[in-house]
C-alpha cells in the first residue's frame, strides 16, 4: 500500500470528504494540520469577524496528527502565523513514498517544500490565479519569487483553466500539471431536494418576500472583497421587476450593508448559516450571484450549481471560466455592470423556461467537479510512470 503524507493548515469542509475517500481507495494517507490551535474544532475567521465552527465532521475517516504551532501569533493570516519545528521530523518518521503540500505560503510548508524536495516525490495544490496580479516592479520580484518557489514542485494539481495558467506563468510544465477540480460534496447538496426546497419556502414566506418574485441570493462574507454594496445597487435598478434579493451571512460591513438597504423594499436579510443548512440557503434563490471583486475560485458557485441554481459572477471570480457558460449555467459581467446584469434577470422573470434550462446545465456541469476526480487525479499521479521512475532513482541515491 503506497504511503502519502499531506501538509494542511486545518480541517476543512471542501477537503475532508476527499481526504476520506482517498484512504478508502487503498492509499494509505496521513494528514499533518499545522495549525494546531485548530484542533478544538474552531478557527477564526476574518471575514465573518468571529470563531467559525462547522456543524459537519471534519475527523473522522482518515489517519492524521495536529502538529505543534509554536509561532508567536500563531494564525492563518501572516507568513510567520505557522511555525511548527517537529513537522519535517514527523513526516519522516511515517515514512511516506510521495508528500503533498497545500499551499506554500506559510513558513512551515514553505520550509517542507525545500527539505522534501529531491528526497520523494513533492506534490502540490492551490487555486492561485493571475486575475489579481500586481503591476510594476512588485509584478516582477513576485514573479520571480514563485517561480523558485514551484521549482520545488514535482506535479501540481491545478484546479480551473485559470490556476492552469498560473502555473505556467511559475515554469511548471504542461507535463508537470494535472487536472484535479475544486469540488464539492454534490450529493449533500442535491439530497434530499424536495426537504431543503420546503425549508427554503418556509424561510422566504417568513422573510416576506413576494409570491412570484425571481429571488437572487448572495451567501457569503459581508467584507470589501466580497462586494455586496454590488447587491444594493443592482436591487435599486431592478425597482421596476418583480425581483427580490436575499443576503445571507456576517461580516465586517453587515451594519453598514444593512444600513445602505434601509428604505429599499426588495432587498432582505438572513443571519449566517452552518454546514447543514445551506443546501436550503441555496435554494431561496432562483440565481446566486457571486460579485467579488477578487476572488480566486469561489465555491458558493460549485454549491449553487449542485443545488441546481444558475449563476451571476464577476470577471474576478476564478471559476467562472470553467463554470459559467454564457446563457446556459448563468452569466458573467464586469465589476459595476449593472445593466448587464438587469437584462438578464428581466429575461429570466418573462422566461421561467430558459431559467429551468440553466438549472439543468448547471446541474450537468458540476458533475464533472466532484470530489471523486479529485481521488482519481491523485492515485493516478501515483502511479504514473514519471512518479514510479523518480521514486526508483531516489531510492537508489539513497542507498
Amino acid at each position: 500500500m503506497k504511503k502519502l503524507a499531506i501538509v494542511t493548515t486545518h480541517p476543512i469542509q471542501y477537503n475532508v470528504p476527499w481526504l476520506v475517500r482517498l484512504a478508502e481507495r487503498g492509499i494509505a494517507i496521513k494528514v499533518f494540520y499545522t495549525y494546531e490551535q485548530s484542533s478544538k474544532g474552531k478557527v477564526y475567521d476574518k471575514g465573518f469577524g468571529k470563531d467559525i465552527k462547522w456543524d459537519i465532521p471534519l475527523l473522522e475517516g482518515y489517519d492524521y496528527e495536529f502538529v505543534p504551532n509554536t509561532s508567536k501569533k500563531p494564525g492563518l493570516e501572516s507568513f510567520l502565523g505557522i511555525i511548527n519545528p517537529d513537522l519535517i521530523s514527523s513526516i519522516e518518521a511515517w515514512e511516506p513514498e510521495c508528500l503533498l503540500v497545500i499551499g506554500w505560503n506559510y513558513y512551515s510548508h514553505l520550509q517542507c517544500m525545500r527539505y522534501f524536495h529531491k528526497r520523494i516525490p513533492l506534490y502540490f495544490r492551490g487555486d492561485s490565479v493571475l486575475l489579481h496580479e500586481k503591476t510594476g516592479l512588485r509584478k516582477l520580484a513576485r514573479r520571480i519569487f514563485l517561480t523558485w518557489v514551484y521549482r520545488h514542485v514535482d506535479y501540481a494539481f491545478y484546479v480551473g483553466s485559470n490556476n492552469k495558467s498560473y502555473y505556467l506563468r511559475h515554469g511548471l510544465k504542461p507535463s508537470q500539471l494535472v487536472f484535479s477540480p475544486q469540488a464539492i460534496d454534490i450529493g449533500r447538496f442535491s439530497q434530499p431536494a424536495e426537504t431543503y426546497k420546503l425549508l427554503a419556502q418556509r424561510w422566504k414566506q417568513e422573510l416576506g418576500i413576494p409570491a412570484g418574485h425571481l429571488t437572487i441570493l448572495f451567501a457569503g462574507k459581508m467584507t470589501k472583497v466580497k462586494n455586496p454594496f454590488f447587491l444594493i445597487d443592482l436591487a435599486k435598478a431592478c425597482s421596476h421587476l418583480p425581483v427580490s434579493f436575499i443576503l445571507v451571512g456576517d461580516g465586517q460591513l453587515k451594519d453598514e450593508v444593512v444600513r445602505a438597504a434601509s428604505g429599499q423594499p426588495n432587498i432582505y436579510f438572513k443571519d449566517f448559516q452552518n454546514q447543514s443548512v445551506m443546501p436550503a440557503v441555496y435554494r431561496m434563490g432562483d440565481v446566486y450571484l457571486m460579485p467579488s471583486l477578487s476572488e480566486t475560485w469561489g465555491m458558493g458557485i460549485n454549491e449553487a450549481m449542485a443545488c441546481g441554481i444558475p449563476v451571476m459572477a464577476s470577471e474576478q471570480v476564478g471559476c467562472a471560466a470553467d463554470l459559467v457558460l454564457e446563457n446556459k449555467t448563468g452569466v458573467t459581467f464586469r465589476l459595476g455592470d449593472t445593466e448587464k446584469c438587469v437584462a438578464f434577470l428581466r429575461r429570466l422573470t418573462e422566461s421561467p423556461l430558459f431559467l429551468a434550462e440553466m438549472g439543468n446545465c448547471a446541474t450537468a456541469l458540476i458533475q464533472f467537479f466532484s470530489f471523486s476526480h479529485i481521488v482519481d487525479s491523485i492515485s493516478r499521479t501515483m502511479e504514473g510512470p514519471v512518479i514510479e521512475a523518480k521514486r526508483r532513482s531516489l531510492l537508489s541515491a539513497a542507498l
